[in-house]
């Protein structure tokens, strides 16, 4: 009675969770609303302008500052 209770208690071996899991995402996958190619394109273009806009930010205050320090460590 005891050997019953073990194997009552006892979790899927390792495989088949895995297998489970994967089943479980594939089916949330298939219910996904994917947006069209020419939305991902457009939203692509303006994370690539705004990336490039903060590095422009960036470079010219790590310039100034630069500029700065060696204005203040040549005086």
């Amino acid at each position: 009675m005891a050997n019953a209770t073990k194997t009552k208690n006892k979790k899927p071996n390792w495989f088949r969770r895995v297998g489970a899991k994967f089943k479980e995402t594939f089916s949330e996958l298939k219910r996904v609303t994917w947006p069209k190619f020419t939305t991902v394109l457009k939203t692509t273009g303006v994370v690539l302008v705004v990336v490039a806009a903060f590095l422009l930010v960036v470079t010219g205050i790590d310039y100034g500052l630069g500029e700065l320090l060696d204005a203040i460590t040549n005086a």
